[in-house]
């Protein structure tokens, strides 16, 4: 772990060297990668100097986005054809004849905690609960500093009632999955199986910014047949798995255009 990455897009020349000759598969993340946070998840709109980078990456590299919105809210907010979609993080995958679903035996649990959530939220100001078809994010950057204790802990009551749930952490949020080995690192690594990446001409490289992204830098960085690279989208220092850094999303569409110049020369 590291708290100051270099920046990938400041010292591009050494980052294209890391990638040691092969071509990088890349796998982005969407909210706080290639589209800035926003208040509420559908105002999380994806500049269309982002989107024009991403089709033209995909001509020249496999690429695939691997976020936490639900599946179908991924794809229409990217909204670039041809490419791989990972949603709920890892959980719903689709692309070119691709479609796996992790999890579908946990869909009651959701519904139930769900209903439990949205009647005991229900009465706390902008506690926005955001259901995905395998996963309830719990939103709490619109709630006043005094009631988001109350909110944590009501998130806490209901998953203690539904054993076959997990709690995780974010940017101003909690979110419920299934209670599964499975997160954004081993659905990369399903990925670059399923995809064929596996062998020694591709470097995968993850674009990411919050906690759900370590999983996959860890992963990456733990892999074996030379592993994989690391970039974290962060404003300031802190712990991470990542290896590179990028500033914020503006930065990392600039990043992907002079990746994709490299490409086109070489």
């Amino acid at each position: 772990m590291t708290l100051h990455p270099p920046s990938a897009f400041a010292e591009f020349d050494r980052f294209a060297t890391s990638l040691d000759g092969r071509t990088p598969a890349l796998f982005l993340d969407y909210d706080g990668t290639l589209a800035a946070i926003a208040p509420r998840p559908e105002l999380a709109v994806m500049p269309d100097e982002a989107r024009a980078v991403v089709r033209r990456l995909s001509a020249l590299c496999p690429v695939a986005f691997v976020s936490g919105r639900d599946l179908d809210d991924l794809t229409a907010m990217v909204a670039v054809d041809g490419l791989v979609y990972a949603g709920s993080h890892g959980f719903d995958l689709r692309g070119p004849n691709l479609r796996r679903q992790v999890g579908v035996e946990y869909v009651p649990d959701l519904d139930t905690a769900e209903r439990l959530l949205r009647d005991r939220l229900g009465g706390i100001a902008n506690a926005l609960v955001e259901r995905k078809r395998f996963a309830i994010a719990i939103h709490t950057r619109q709630v006043a500093p005094p009631e988001k204790p109350l909110v944590a802990d009501t998130v806490r009551a209901v998953v203690a009632t539904q054993p076959r749930l997990r709690m995780t952490g974010g940017k101003e949020l909690f979110e419920l999955r299934p209670n599964l080995p499975w997160d954004k690192g081993r659905a990369v690594l399903a990925l670059l199986e399923a995809l064929d990446l596996e062998g020694d001409g591709t470097m995968p490289v993850y674009l990411g910014d919050d906690e759900t992204d370590e999983d996959a830098f860890r992963a990456l960085a733990d892999r074996g047949g030379g592993g994989g690279i690391g970039i974290r989208v962060m404003d300031g220092p802190a712990a991470t798995a990542a290896t590179w850094s990028l500033r914020h999303p503006a930065e990392a569409t600039a990043f992907l255009g002079r990746l994709a110049d490299w490409l086109s020369e070489g």
